[in-house]
């Protein structure tokens, strides 16, 4: 059974990436940035490390200056301690799966940037409730992500971000899988330099808002989790 490491905001967050990928056989190790230990120490024994969704990431990360009619929602904590985290996974050649900020951090820690607000991504409140936006992509049948799911082509998913990035912001060092129709947002990441690092900027830990094939994205990430951690010992 391979051991994963999610990082979160705090432990309440992390719960429907938790149910997925012990869904998918994993061990999971939940890390937040209150902890405070050496990180070769927290991702001791850990084949796969989770980039979770959360709060929005300092532009100053990204070089550039806060947009204060963004409403962002900054933990400049979180930051420091992802950072740090996909620095050292990225070096060991580690598995990494990025969603949502998530897959906005990996760009970042590339050397990319983004954008600070996206109108029509962002969930919506129906009275009362908040609800996931939905959109179509197209996912390249030759990527990695495509041969993870078994198939590229034409996807309906959710959306719950309000930022994101285009060509003009993504990390030259990154190769784009996956593209909104709408506006040619960037839906998926993928490092050519690695062995398995994937961002996708839809949810897929919320099961019931995605196709069933985005399953496989767990399957396939606790298999490599397993498979490094193997190798390791």
């Amino acid at each position: 059974m391979g051991m994963i490491a999610i990082t979160s905001i705090n432990s309440r967050n992390v719960l429907k990436y938790q149910e997925a990928a012990e869904r998918a056989g994993a061990q999971v190790r939940v890390l937040t940035p209150h902890k405070n230990t050496r990180i070769d120490e927290i991702l001791d024994g850990v084949g796969g490390l989770l980039l979770a969704g959360g709060p929005d990431i300092d532009p100053a990360f990204y070089c550039e200056t806060r947009d204060t009619t963004a409403c962002l929602e900054l933990a400049p904590a979180l930051d420091q301690f992802e950072y740090m985290l996909l620095g050292h996974a990225l070096a060991l050649n580690m598995p990494v799966l990025a969603i949502s900020r998530g897959m906005q951090l990996l760009n970042v820690a590339f050397g990319g940037k983004l954008i600070q607000d996206l109108p029509h991504h962002r969930s919506i409140s129906k009275n009362g409730v908040f609800r996931s936006e939905y959109h179509k992509i197209y996912l390249s049948p030759g990527s990695k992500l495509a041969a993870i799911l078994g198939m590229g082509g034409f996807f309906r998913v959710n959306s719950i971000h309000h930022q994101g990035l285009r060509e003009a912001q993504k990390a030259t060092r990154l190769l784009a899988s996956a593209y909104s129709l709408e506006d040619g947002l960037i839906e998926g990441l993928e490092s050519p330099e690695h062995d398995w690092v994937i961002g996708v900027q839809c949810h897929p830990e919320r099961v019931k808002e995605i196709p069933k094939v985005f399953m496989n994205l767990f399957l396939a990430f606790v298999e490599r989790a397993e498979r490094y951690n193997n190798k390791e010992r």
